[in-house]
């Protein structure tokens, strides 16, 4: 096995790795129909706007599951073992899908059903993130850290690349068969995780307040500037940026791309992303990582801008795939900053706060898109939300200049003083 990169040499990682792909694929079968579903049941009773609103639904209620269990997930993170719980998590997201394919077979899917099932994953996903989070960094020594996180990315990455491609071909095939398919991927994503054998514990203070140590976990984000400005910069540039939401309206009212075309514009942002992570899992980033951060995030917005404009189906794409790659340069250097900035002891509470400001960014962002669509449309919506991106980096800049001044990944005295709880 020496010709894998050194992280995959070591077979409980080689398991998470294999669990995160499967599943990831999975998920984002299941996403791109549930949103195709969705917006293409609404079209047939309402208008664009109206039906961009729905869209705008599924973001919420998959949020909301993940900001009432924050507190919740991050204490358990670290106070039970890491791999049940992803397991336990996994395991609902397999329930989901079989029940999924189950209404599909049987020509009985409907608005609430799949608002019920988005509710559900949204549950599933909050106690998984913070217990992959925290588990992968006890799955291989600190020195090769960073390059575990890109090729953990690999894995996400490409199952987002591969997962709306197989959902959106099996979906014009049969509407049940992307959640087949998607039971099964689940199936052997739990079986990976059950192949990862015992792993070290964190020591955490056992005292008799749980609400206390759950709360640490939100004094420690707000007291470590350059922590909190790494995730707050994701949360609020996607959170405006996200043009992923509006897809299924690009492809069937702007792009006239069908469900199979909406799989390919959901891929081109996770190809971009991969070819990114791939390339740090090589040749880690070393120099003025919160700058390039900063560069990246204002490509990000740029790239949405264009897409926004764009008529044309090859033009999105290459958008789309430039904005994935701008966005997993920034998650590459928040996560390395997060993870190796946060004692192990932490990593759960403060995984689950990074875990909200990231759903915050993403489901929430998809809700603030749909129900910005359906005041000023689809296409207005995508275009405003890059503008507000590009604003983010450059007010961030000016508040959080520990950003503009993290050089690297390895500063020593800037560590030792985060871990004492000091402002950086």
């Amino acid at each position: 096995m020496s010709f894998l990169p050194e992280p995959l040499r070591i077979p409980a990682f080689r398991y998470f790795w294999v669990a995160r792909l499967s599943s990831t694929i999975a998920q984002m079968a299941m996403v791109i129909v549930i949103g195709w579903q969705v917006y293409d049941i609404a079209r047939h009773t309402m208008g664009v706007k109206e039906a961009a609103l729905r869209l705008g639904i599924i973001g919420l209620v998959q949020f909301l599951p993940l900001f009432l269990l924050t507190l919740v997930t991050g204490w358990a993170a670290d106070r039970v073992d890491r791999r049940w719980i992803a397991r336990a998590s996994v395991a609902l997201e397999l329930g989901c899908a079989g029940a999924l394919a189950w209404f599909a077979w049987r020509h009985t899917t409907t608005l609430p059903v799949l608002y019920s099932v988005a509710a559900l994953l949204g549950v599933a996903r909050a106690f998984a993130g913070p217990a992959l989070g925290a588990l992968a960094p006890n799955l291989v020594p600190r020195d090769i850290l960073p390059r575990a996180i890109a090729l953990s990315s690999i894995a996400w990455q490409s199952g987002a690349i591969a997962g709306p491609a197989l959902g959106g071909y099996l979906y014009a095939w049969a509407p049940f068969a992307p959640y087949a398919a998607s039971t099964i991927l689940f199936a052997v994503g739990l079986a990976g995780l059950f192949a990862i054998g015992p792993v070290a514990r964190p020591e955490v203070n056992r005292g008799p307040n749980p609400w206390a140590q759950m709360v640490e976990g939100l004094k420690y984000v707000r007291r470590n500037r350059l922590v909190l400005g790494a995730i707050s910069l994701d949360l609020f540039a996607v959170l405006l940026g996200g043009a992923t939401a509006m897809l299924p309206a690009f492809a069937r009212d702007v792009l006239h791309a069908g469900p199979e075309g909406l799989g390919h514009l959901r891929a081109a942002p996770a190809l971009g992303a991969t070819l990114t992570a791939a390339f740090f899992s090589f040749r880690p980033l070393k120099h003025n990582v919160g700058l390039k951060m900063l560069a990246a995030v204002g490509v990000f917005g740029t790239a949405t801008i264009i897409f926004g404009l764009s008529r044309s189906m090859p033009l999105s794409l290459v958008c789309l795939a430039l904005l994935g790659a701008a966005d997993m340069f920034s998650v590459y250097v928040r996560q390395s900053l997060i993870q190796l900035y946060t004692p192990d002891s932490m990593r759960g509470r403060v995984g689950a706060v990074s875990s909200l400001f990231i759903s915050a960014s993403n489901e929430l962002g998809e809700a603030e898109s749909g129900f910005l669509g359906a005041l000023i449309g689809p296409v207005p919506a995508v275009i405003a939300g890059g503008v507000g991106a590009i604003l983010v980096v450059v007010l961030w800049s000016w508040w959080f200049p520990e950003l503009r001044l993290a050089k690297s990944f390895e500063q020593p005295d800037l560590r030792s003083a985060q871990e004492r709880g000091e402002p950086g």
